[in-house]
C-alpha cells in the first residue's frame, strides 16, 4: 500500500495501535526531545509520537503538530515503504538488475510486467489545481520561522534545527536534481544554516555553482510528504539517480511533484510546509552548531553556508515532521538499516563474492562493517575490503570486519566471536588511510583518516598458516533434531 501523504500514513498508525497523541502541551526546547530519546530506546522502537499542543521557545503554544519516531520501527518502517518487509525491496532490486536475458518467447512475456512496472513509477506533474503544499503562500516579511515547531534537542545545541528536511538542488550545467537530508539550525525568521557534508550531492552542487556561476544559487526545502519519499534522501543513490523516481519504485506509483513558484526545482505535491530560497555562493559562511548528532557526541561549531529564505508554503493545516538524533538507538536504526537491506543487491553487482553485511547501530553506521564473503582465492578478504572503501558512501567506512558465509553478520555477538577466534593481529589486520565521515571527531585532520580492515575468514595454506585449522563446535544434526521433539515439554523458560 502506498501511502499518498504524511497524514494518511499518520492516519494509519494512529488506527493500527502504533500512534501516541500526546495531548499535554511539550516544549520544543529539549522536553520533546527527551520525550522522543526514552521513547525510541524502548523494545522494538517505541511508537510514534504526535505532538499535539508544541510550545515553541518563546512559551507560546503552536497549531502545528509534531510528528515523531514514524520511521522507528521495523513494521513501520516497512509500511512506510508499502511492504512486509524492508527485504522485499531488495529481491525487486535484485531481479531488476540481473544481467541475463530470457530466453524463448515465455522468458521474455514473463519480464513485460517488471517493465511495465518501471514505466509506472517515473514522477509526473500534479493536474489537480493548486497542489496541497501551496494552499498558503507566505511571502517575504509574512513568515517567520522561528513561529514552526522546530525541536532543540542536546543542552549544548547551538539552537533549534530542522532534521528531516529534504533539501532540492540542481547542477548549474545539467539541471539534474539532488535531494538530500542535511540538517538546518535556524538563524532567525527568515534563514538557517545549510549543513550539507562534503561527501553529499547538495555540497556537490554548492562548489559547482560557486565554480561556474556564482551568486545565488536556488534552494528549496520540503518538509513533509508520502512517507517512502521522505526516505529517499537518507538513501546513497548514485550521482544523477532522481530521488522521485527511487521513491515511485518503492511506492510502486509516481511521486507527484510541482514546481517551487520562486525557482526552476520540483518539489513534492504532497509536502507539509516548503521554505524556497538561495544559498548565496559568494557570501562569508556562517557558523553552524554545535549540535548534538548520530554519532552520540556534539558535533562542534563549523562554518557552512547561510539558506536565505524568501518564500514559505504549506497545506492550510501542515505537520511538522521531526527525527531525533544522539547516542544510538534511535530512530535512524531503521532508516539506516531500510538502506542496508535495500542496496545489498547493488554492493553485490560490484563485489559478487558478498553473501551479506551488516553496520550495527553501535557503529553509527560508518564506523563498522560486517561482511560475510564466499572466500575462494587467498587474500579475497583484503581484495573485498578495498573494493568496499572504493564504492560510494562506503569509503567512509572506519572499520570493515570480513568473515567467511555461514556467519550471521547480522548477529554482532556471532560475527566478532568468530572474528576474535580466527585472527592473529598481526598478520590479519591492515591499516589505510582515506576519506571519513565530517562527522568523526577522532579523525587526526577532518574527513581524512585512517581505517582498519580485519580479515577474520579461515586462514587458507596459501596464505602461509601451516597449522591444522580446527572444526567450529556444531551439535549433530540427529541429537538436535530429538531434542527439537522434546523442547516444548521441557518447560525451560529464561529467568527474569
Amino acid at each position: 500500500m502506498a501511502f499518498q501523504n504524511l497524514r494518511e500514513f499518520l492516519r494509519h498508525l494512529d488506527r493500527t495501535g502504533q500512534l501516541v497523541r500526546v495531548r499535554h502541551p511539550v516544549s520544543v526546547d529539549l522536553e520533546m526531545a527527551e520525550i522522543a530519546d526514552r521513547t525510541m530506546k524502548l523494545p522494538g522502537g517505541g511508537p510514534a509520537l504526535l505532538f499535539e499542543r508544541p510550545v515553541l521557545m518563546d512559551g507560546t503554544e503552536s497549531d502545528i503538530p509534531v510528528a515523531i519516531n514514524i520511521f522507528g520501527s521495523w513494521r513501520r518502517m516497512a509500511e512506510a515503504l508499502g511492504v512486509q518487509s524492508v527485504e522485499e525491496h531488495a529481491t525487486r532490486i535484485a531481479e531488476l538488475i540481473k544481467p541475463e536475458i530470457p530466453k524463448g518467447l515465455w522468458g521474455k512475456v514473463q519480464l513485460l510486467p517488471k517493465l511495465a512496472e518501471l514505466a509506472k513509477v517515473p514522477p509526473r506533474p500534479y493536474k489537480g489545481g493548486r497542489p496541497p503544499c501551496q494552499q498558503v503562500v507566505l511571502r517575504e516579511g509574512e513568515f517567520d520561522l522561528t513561529r514552526l515547531p522546530v525541536l532543540k534537542t542536546w543542552p549544548k545545541d547551538g539552537g533549534a534545527f530542522i532534521t528531516l528536511p529534504m533539501v532540492v538542488t540542481a547542477d548549474p550545467e545539467t539541471g539534474v536534481q539532488n535531494i538530500g537530508m542535511y540538517r538546518m539550525q535556524v538563524f532567525g525568521p527568515d534563514s538557517t544554516g545549510m549543513h550539507w557534508q562534503r561527501h553529499k550531492g547538495g555540497a556537490s552542487h554548492y562548489r559547482a555553482w560557486k565554480k561556474k556561476r556564482g551568486g545565488k544559487m536556488p534552494v528549496v526545502v520540503a518538509i513533509g510528504g508520502d512517507p517512502a519519499t521522505m526516505y529517499t534522501p537518507s538513501a546513497p543513490l548514485p550521482p544523477g539517480i532522481d530521488e522521485y523516481l527511487f521513491g515511485g519504485f518503492l511506492r510502486r506509483e509516481p511521486v507527484y511533484t510541482a514546481k517551487a513558484l520562486t525557482a526552476d526545482l520540483t518539489i513534492p505535491a504532497e509536502a507539509e510546509i516548503v521554505l524556497e530560497g538561495y544559498v548565496d555562493t559568494d557570501e562569508e559562511m556562517a557558523i553552524e552548531g554545535p549540535f548534538g548528532d548520530h554519532t552520540g557526541f556534539y558535533t562542534l561549531e563549523d562554518p557552512y553556508p547561510t539558506f536565505h529564505v524568501t518564500t514559505v508554503t504549506m497545506r492550510e493545516d501542515p505537520v511538522y515532521p521531526a527525527t531525533l538524533v544522539g547516542r544510538p538507538p534511535v530512530e535512524d536504526v531503521y532508516l539506516g538499516g531500510a538502506t542496508e537491506r535495500i542496496f545489498l543487491p547493488l554492493a553485490r553487482l560490484t563485489i559478487p563474492e558478498i553473501v551479506d553485511y551488516h553496520m550495527p547501530p553501535e557503529g553509527v553506521f560508518h564506523n563498522l562493517v560486517f561482511v560475510s564473503i564466499r572466500k575462494e582465492y587467498p587474500g579475497h578478504a583484503f581484495k573485498v575490503m578495498n573494493g568496499l572503501w572504493g564504492m560510494g558512501l562506503m569509503s567512509l567506512a572506519k572499520v570493515i570486519v570480513v568473515v567467511d558465509e555461514g556467519i550471521d553478520v547480522q548477529n554482532p555477538f556471532e560475527a566478532w566471536w568468530y572474528t576474535l577466534g580466527n585472527i592473529d593481529p598481526e598478520r590479519d589486520v591492515r591499516f589505510t588511510r582515506g576519506p571519513v565521515d565530517d562527522l568523526d571527531h577522532s579523525s587526526q585532520l577532518p574527513a581524512f583518516g585512517s581505517k582498519m580492515g580485519i580479515d577474520g575468514t579461515r586462514k587458507w595454506p596459501e596464505e602461509g598458516f601451516v597449522r591444522p585449522w580446527p572444526d567450529m563446535i556444531e551439535m549433530s544434526a540427529d541429537v538436535k533434531a530429538k531434542v527439537d521433539q522434546l523442547w516444548t515439554r521441557l518447560g525451560i523458560e529464561p529467568l527474569e
